[in-house]
C-alpha cells in the first residue's frame, strides 16, 4: 500500500521514440481488424501497477495501489449492505456473478477544496483491456463506491471508475443528505465536481498505465446515476462519448416535491389516506381495463399512456360494500396522485404522478418520503428541523429551485455534447414512480434544441412492467454497455433492444424494447415469451 499526496501535473504521454511506438502500430492494426481485442493487440504497458503510485495527480492522495488477482475480488465488508440494498447499480440490473479478471486497483482521495474528501477508485485490467473507460453512476444520495457496477464493467474488459461523490454514507453525518448541511463545497462535489474529477483522474491513469488514451469513454447510471449522466453531458460534454441515463430525476426539486405530494395531502386531509388493499384493488381494475393479452399473462399494462381508465369507474354505489370499490375520498386521492402536485399560482403541474399500472407502489399514509425530504431540509433550506407539512407548493418549491437548481437541474440544451458526436440513451420503466411521459417530454425538447444532432444522438427506451431502474414483471435486463458501445463505435442506434426477464439466474422470457415512441406489439400468434413474436410499431403511424 502506498500513501502519497501528489499535487504536480501529470507527465506528458510517452514520446514516440520509446518502445511503445511499435506497440502503437500493432494497436492501430488491431483496432481496424477487431476493436474489442485491444488488450490482446499489445501485451506491453507503459508502466506497472505499483509504479502508478509514483505518478502525479493534482489534488489527490493515493491510498491503495495494488494488483488484484483473477477471481479474488470481494467488496469491503462496510460496502456489502449498501450493495445488497441499492437497486439499479449493476449494469444489467442484477448482481454480477462473473469472476473478476486480474486488475490494477487504484484507490485515491480527491480534495479540490479544503472541505472536499472524495473517495475514488479506478480499476485497470491487466490483460484483455478493450480500450474503453467506464464511469459508474451512483444511487440515492450516493456516499459509497458502486463496486457491483465496477465488477460488471471490468469483467467485460473495461477500465472502470467510481466515486462516493464526496461523503461517506457509513457515517452519521454522511447518511442521506445530511452532508450538505453547512458544507456548500461538499454539495458542489456531490452535484458535479466529484464525477468530473474522477473522470479526469481515470483518463490520466489510463493514459499513464497503457501508454495511450481510451478510444471511448462511457457513463452508465440509473436514478441519481442517470441524473449524474445528464449533468456530465451538460457541464462537461467532452468527458464521455456515450451516456446511458436511467430514470433521471430531473428537475430534481420538482421530482422530490412530487414524491412528498401524496404524503402531504393525506397528512393534511386524513380522509385522503388510502390503504394498500385499496391501491391493489385499483391496480387490478386498471389491469383489467388496459392490459392486453401479453400484459395480462405477464402482469403489467402494455401501453400505459394509452390507458383511459379513470378511478371514478370504481366509485362505490350508494349502500354498497366499500371493500370492493373506492369511496369518493379514495377516488379523489387516486386522481390527485395520478396528476401530481400543482403550483397554486400558475396552476401548472409541478411534476406528473406515476403512470397507470403502477398503483401497487402508491402510498398515501400521511408520511414523508425520506430521500425527497432530505433535499428540502438539508440541501435547499439548510434546516434539519424544517417541517415538511408546512411545504408551500408555490414559494417553497420556487425557493428550493433557486437554491438547488443551479447545481442539479439540467435544461434541454445538450447541443454541445451531441454536436461533438456524443450519444445519449435514456431509459425508464413504466412502473417506476417517475412517469415516463415526463421523460419523453424532456427527450423531445433535447432533440428539438439540438436539431439534426439531437435526432441522431438521443434515444429513449420505455420499458413496460419495469419498476425503478430494474425489477417488476417486465423484461428489465439488457446490455446497456453493449447498446451504447455499438452506437458509439459502430453507429448502430438502439432503435430496438432485446431484453430479458431473469428469474433465479434463468431467462424466462424475452421482449423487444423499442425506441420511443415505438412500442412492441405482439403478432397475435407466436410465443408471448419470445421476442421474435413482437415487432416495434409506432402508434398512429400508417
Amino acid at each position: 500500500m502506498s500513501r502519497q499526496a501528489l499535487r504536480i501535473p501529470l507527465p506528458d504521454p510517452l514520446p514516440a521514440s520509446r518502445p511503445w511506438r511499435s506497440c502503437r502500430r500493432a494497436l492501430a492494426g488491431a483496432l481496424l481488424a477487431a476493436p474489442f481485442m485491444m488488450g490482446g493487440a499489445c501485451a506491453a504497458r507503459a508502466t506497472s501497477c505499483s509504479d502508478l503510485a509514483r505518478h502525479a495527480l493534482p489534488d489527490a492522495t493515493f491510498t491503495t495501489v495494488e494488483t488484484v488477482k483473477a477471481g479474488s475480488w470481494h467488496a469491503p465488508q462496510d460496502q456489502l449492505s449498501h450493495i445488497m440494498s441499492s437497486p439499479g447499480m449493476n449494469l444489467a440490473g442484477h448482481p454480477s456473478e462473473a469472476a473478476n479478471p486480474a486488475f490494477c486497483r487504484i484507490a485515491l482521495t480527491l480534495h479540490p477544496t479544503a472541505d472536499s474528501h472524495i473517495r475514488t477508485e479506478i480499476w485497470l485490467p491487466l490483460k484483455g483491456w478493450n480500450g474503453r473507460l467506464l464511469g459508474v453512476g451512483n444511487f440515492g444520495w450516493a456516499g459509497s463506491l458502486m463496486y457491483d457496477g465496477m465488477a460488471t464493467g471490468i469483467s467485460e474488459g473495461y477500465a472502470v471508475a467510481s466515486t462516493d461523490t464526496g461523503h461517506d454514507s457509513a457515517t452519521p453525518e454522511g447518511q442521506g443528505g445530511r452532508f450538505a448541511l453547512g458544507h456548500p463545497e461538499k454539495m458542489i462535489d456531490y452535484a458535479y465536481r466529484a464525477d468530473h474529477l474522477m473522470t479526469v483522474a481515470a483518463k490520466a491513469l489510463v493514459r499513464t498505465f497503457y501508454g495511450h488514451e481510451a478510444t471511448h469513454a462511457y457513463w452508465i447510471g440509473c436514478s441519481l446515476g442517470g441524473l449524474e449522466g445528464l449533468i456530465e453531458a451538460k457541464r462537461y460534454p467532452e468527458d464521455y462519448d456515450g451516456i446511458v441515463a436511467g430514470a433521471p430525476p430531473n428537475p430534481i426539486v420538482n421530482f422530490n416535491a412530487e414524491q412528498l405530494w401524496a404524503g402531504w395531502m393525506s397528512y393534511h386531509d386524513p380522509a385522503l389516506r388510502v390503504s394498500r388493499d385499496k391501491f391493489r384493488l385499483l391496480n387490478a381494475a386498471v389491469m383489467n381495463a388496459c392490459a392486453g393479452p401479453v400484459g395480462r399473462k405477464q402482469g403489467f399494462v402494455d401501453e400505459p399512456d394509452r390507458c383511459a381508465f379513470r378511478p371514478e369507474q370504481l366509485l362505490c354505489k350508494t349502500g354498497s360494500n366499500t371493500g370492493n370499490c373506492l369511496t369518493a375520498d379514495e377516488v379523489r386521492a387516486a386522481r390527485n396522485i395520478y396528476q401530481g402536485p400543482v403550483d397554486p399560482q400558475t396552476h401548472t403541474v409541478i411534476f406528473p404522478g406515476p403512470a397507470k399500472g403502477s398503483e401497487d407502489g402508491f402510498s398515501a399514509d400521511g408520511k414523508a418520503f425520506p430521500v425527497a425530504l432530505d433535499l428540502f431540509r438539508y440541501a435547499a433550506f439548510q434546516n434539519p428541523d424544517w417541517d415538511w407539512t408546512t411545504l408551500k407548493w408555490d414559494t417553497d418549491v420556487q425557493e428550493a429551485t433557486r437554491k438547488v437548481g443551479p447545481l442539479l437541474h439540467v435544461d434541454d440544451n445538450l447541443a454541445p455534447f451531441l454536436a461533438r458526436g456524443g450519444r445519449l440513451l435514456l431509459y425508464i420503466g413504466w412502473n417506476d414512480g417517475h412517469n415516463p411521459q415526463q421523460l419523453a417530454t424532456y427527450y423531445q425538447a433535447v432533440q428539438r434544441r439540438a436539431g439534426a444532432a439531437g435526432h441522431d444522438g438521443v434515444r429513449l427506451i420505455t420499458i413496460p412492467g419495469m419498476e425503478h431502474c430494474h425489477g417488476g414483471a417486465g423484461c428489465d435486463t439488457f446490455s446497456k454497455l453493449g447498446a451504447i458501445d455499438s452506437w458509439v463505435s459502430n453507429g448502430q442506434a438502439p432503435d430496438m433492444i432485446v431484453a430479458a426477464r431473469v428469474d433465479a439466474g434463468k431467462v424466462v422470457r424475452t421482449r423487444p424494447l423499442c425506441a420511443w415512441p415505438a412500442v412492441a406489439r405482439y403478432d397475435g400468434q407466436g410465443d408471448m415469451d419470445d421476442a421474435r413474436s413482437f415487432a416495434c410499431v409506432t402508434p398512429g403511424a400508417n
